[in-house]
């Protein structure tokens, strides 16, 4: 037993050199630090007390009278159930792993029962524990991703239309017709956040703002970083108003200084009250509660801009991190507030403006939208990007810096929306023409996913004319810094106001280029968020695999067409014969197609409304 306790003794004299040459703190705290007492006075006794100094003078909470208390009172109260494998786990964790060294490992082993079956015991544990999780993580991201391709690929947007600035400069850098897609929605996001007081329209019988919340996923290393640029656009705004907060409360700690200073005087004067914590770009790593306070310092305005969706995700699952009907609440620029018993604070704004730009895997929409029931998912614009099919070169000749370049656009667009800012109100006024073509586009659109999907994309081609109305407003907005007499003076101001230039509302109007390459979005995005709804729930049959492909299918198919149509079709789609033939059957069951026999032949008809 004693050569046991001297082999103990020098693998902790071992363990303390290796500790003191690394300069780790292996007990930063109370827990830790008794752990560390009673496993060394356990397993060496007396023996090991000067080990145990030397590991805790490295604490800079370090106290050489408490810590030598604590270690005789270890030595006559402990039970024997912590060993010095719990060291060599503190050590570990720190970084500091010192192998066994024994010169007779098989004869220690046999003798050293506490030590060695709590060190490689528990060594074994928690790699087999750590490697067991890492793998059930691993398999269920992999049975996620499992069926989130699409048997067909989703379409692009059109690419071709002539996008105001500074759209149009975003665009230029997109290599791919994904990447140009995602850029534009990434930039309408954040530059619609940052008109949210800005310009607006009347639909739904609503006043409606440029707000957003849109979702890019796809596979690792599909594109999404481009995303990052992005941000830049809006960083400056953030910045300025982080500087103005920081002013704010230099000031407001010098009252304080003040008021303090003034002793019993005090009771005479009001305290200072500390300026609210504004910001634009709020973190996705919030609380509930943290999240409605960021809010209402900022008057209900800002974006949530993550690169990782599970930022967000993780967060709204914490206890105090329930906050996906903020979300909701937001879209429809609802009323927040909050009230906190300890102090018995309410605050409250009348109205929000938040929008939110967020990446991720597939698997990691479901954790942050669960079922579309919730209301979330029909409040989100989605993009699905393809797998990258080859590999492609990265470093290229042209050396622009792109960061550079966006970081610039960032600082010329805040000065335009400062510019615009000063204007007032912009309030967009669509045609009658206009009006018609966008109800009788949505009139189909509606039509048609209701016989193909029935209702579960119904909220969704709902909220979107909502989502394409503000981009309407941001696209329109824009236009207006090309062609000013897209905005006029509202006609309900004083005259006098007009004479005096005192103008702080305008009519805004959108061509019909832009009003159509608006519109058209529409499609992609209704393919994009069926094929998202596919692998989202799996709670009915009709959420099964292929949505977005049998609505691809059924767009493609002119108004009459014959079986063999439907064949050559699904061929062009990359779909399975078979399964376009069950699918079309599926769709005659369901009351969306009729067929008549002519000259022998089985004709389908799409159903009209």
């Amino acid at each position: 037993m004693n050569h046991y306790k001297n082999n103990l003794l020098e693998e902790l004299h071992r363990l303390t050199e290796a500790v003191q040459a690394s300069h780790a703190d292996i007990a930063p705290t109370y827990l830790e630090y008794t752990q560390l007492a009673f496993a060394i006075a356990t397993d060496c006794g007396e023996a090991g007390r000067a080990d145990f100094m030397s590991l805790c003078s490295l604490s800079p909470k370090h106290d050489s009278a408490a810590a030598e208390k604590l270690f005789s009172n270890a030595l006559h109260t402990c039970k024997g159930d912590i060993h010095l494998g719990s060291v060599f786990h503190l050590a570990e964790m720190c970084g500091v792993r010192v192998a066994p060294s024994h010169k007779n490992a098989d004869a220690d082993a046999a003798d050293a029962g506490p030590f060695f079956s709590h060190t490689c015991a528990r060594y074994n544990k928690v790699e087999n524990e750590e490697k067991e999780t890492g793998k059930k993580k691993h398999e269920e991201e992999e049975k996620e991703m499992k069926g989130t391709e699409p048997l067909s690929p989703l379409p692009y947007f059109p690419q071709d239309h002539d996008w105001p600035e500074p759209l149009k400069s975003i665009l230029s850098f997109a290599k791919t017709p994904a990447q140009h897609d995602v850029l534009l929605l990434g930039a309408m996001t954040v530059l619609g956040a940052s008109l949210s007081h800005i310009v607006r329209c009347k639909y739904g019988d609503k006043w409606q703002y440029p707000c957003l919340q849109t979702f890019i996923t796809g596979h690792a290393a599909a594109g999404k970083s481009v995303l990052v640029w992005v941000r830049k656009l809006i960083e400056p705004i953030h910045e300025e108003i982080r500087r103005q907060v920081a002013e704010s409360m230099k000031a407001y700690r010098k009252e304080l200084r003040a008021y303090e200073a003034l002793g019993k005087a005090r009771k005479d004067k009001e305290p200072p009250v500390a300026p609210p914590n504004r910001m634009f770009i709020i973190p996705g790593n919030n609380t509930g509660t943290g999240l409605l306070q960021n809010l209402i310092d900022s008057d209900g305005t800002g974006i949530i801009c993550e690169s990782e969706a599970d930022t967000v995700s993780t967060a709204i699952g914490t206890e105090f991190g329930n906050w996906s009907d903020t979300l909701r609440k937001a879209f429809d620029h609802d009323r927040l507030s909050y009230n906190r018993r300890t102090d018995r604070e309410y605050k409250e704004t009348t109205a929000c403006y938040l929008s939110v730009l967020l990446s991720g895997t597939p698997a990691q929409i479901k954790p942050l939208i669960s079922s579309p029931e919730n209301g979330q998912f029909s409040r989100n614009i989605f993009y699905y990007m393809p797998r990258v099919g080859e590999w492609k070169d990265q470093f290229g000749e042209d050396e622009l810096d792109v960061e550079a370049e966006f970081i610039r656009m960032g600082h010329e667009w805040k000065a335009s929306r400062d510019e615009l800012k000063k204007k007032g109100l912009f309030t967009l006024k669509f045609t009658q023409q206009q009006k018609d073509e966008f109800n009788g586009h949505f009139s189909a659109l509606f039509y048609r996913s209701s016989l193909v999907t029935g209702e579960e994309m119904s909220a969704s081609v709902m909220r979107m004319g909502t989502i394409l109305c503000r981009m309407m407003c941001i696209t329109a907005l824009l236009r207006s810094l090309e062609i000013p007499s897209l905005a006029v003076p509202d006609p309900t101001i004083n005259p006098e106001n007009l004479k005096d230039g005192i103008i702080t509302r305008h009519n805004l109007s959108i061509t019909d280029e832009d009003f159509r390459a608006v519109l058209a979005l529409c499609e992609p995005l209704y393919l994009h968020a069926t094929h998202i709804l596919s692998f989202l729930d799996k709670s009915t049959e009709l959420n099964s695999r292929g949505i977005a492909d049998r609505e691809m299918l059924y767009a493609a198919l002119p108004q009459e067409f014959t079986k063999q149509m439907v064949m050559e079709q699904a061929e062009k789609l990359n779909i399975p014969v078979n399964t376009a033939r069950s699918w079309i059957q599926r769709l005659r069951e369901k009351g969306a197609l009729d067929m008549v026999m002519v000259k022998g032949k089985g004709v389908y008809s799409k159903k009209q409304r």
